[in-house]
């Protein structure tokens, strides 16, 4: 299929961008990488009026360091934040899941922040965002506001981004002394979409668990260290999730994933503490 008529703004300025969103609210478009946009717009699952393309948009290609994290811009594609030679250093979790982001083809084009617009349940980067407590900028004409991931993704592919808002940035905390990360994905392939995905964060106190490919959007839970009471934890948690049969494998088949692979990230995570 092709996409339904659009017009096509490609902006220079945040303004420009912000002021195509203020006028066509929910009929407009944010265009950054378009690897989850362009198959929607080919499907006539998405039909705006109007795409509005950021990847000019100097502000908007920037990474920089910013109270002790790392502040990602919205037209920053996932390569060449892979590509950053003191990522695994400052944000060992960011660089454990980018390989299993799709394709190296799909990274060299996809942006962090479409990822985290597009919201898909099963994808790695809302995934780190929500375990590391990243917090998502968004502005629009009015204003510009802080969002924690938390409370960032609300439902399948749904966010509390405003129509007339663009997702400005996303910032990651940097990695803290004393803890330990790994990511761990199934799938049926490398670069599919996850069946399900864990990201884990260990430090003295505890662990925080990220799962994701099983409810309508990523979730993280506090966890006992590895231990006679982490197996009792995590069904607990593989059972709150409520995940469904689907065309990729049953829900008892998830919850088996969710109790292995959980023991096992978290088991690898503690083992990478310093």
């Amino acid at each position: 299929m092709k996409p339904a008529p659009f017009d096509y703004v490609r902006a220079e300025t945040a303004e420009e961008a912000l002021d195509v969103l203020r006028r066509h609210g929910p009929d407009a478009r944010v265009l950054a990488g378009g690897q989850s946009l362009m198959p929607m717009l080919s499907m006539r699952l998405a039909r705006p009026l109007v795409l509005v393309d950021v990847m000019l948009v100097p502000a908007f290609r920037q990474v920089r360091a910013e109270r002790g994290g790392l502040r990602i811009g919205a037209a920053v594609r996932q390569a060449s934040l892979e590509n950053r030679p003191d990522l695994a250093g400052t944000q060992p979790l960011l660089a454990a899941a980018l390989p299993w982001v799709g394709h190296a083809q799909t990274r060299s084009r996809g942006t962090v922040c479409g990822s985290a617009a597009h919201a898909d349940p099963s994808a790695e980067l809302p995934l780190v965002m929500l375990a590391l407590g990243a917090e998502v900028q968004l502005r629009s004409s009015r204003r510009r506001r802080l969002v924690p991931a938390e409370q960032f993704f609300i439902g399948m592919m749904a966010t509390s981004r405003a129509d007339d808002e663009v997702i400005e940035a996303i910032v990651l905390p940097d990695r803290r002394p004393g803890t330990g990360h790994a990511f761990r994905e199934f799938g049926r392939r490398h670069g599919d979409f996850a069946i399900v995905a864990c990201a884990a964060i260990v430090d003295g106190a505890g662990a925080r668990l990220a799962i994701g490919g099983v409810a309508d959007r990523p979730m993280a839970f506090a966890l006992p260290l590895p231990g006679p009471d982490l197996d009792a934890a995590l069904d607990d948690v593989a059972w709150g999730l409520g995940a469904r049969d689907d065309l990729h494998a049953t829900a008892s088949y998830r919850r088996g994933l969710i109790r292995r692979m959980g023991r096992a990230t978290i088991e690898e995570a503690a083992g990478c503490r310093d």
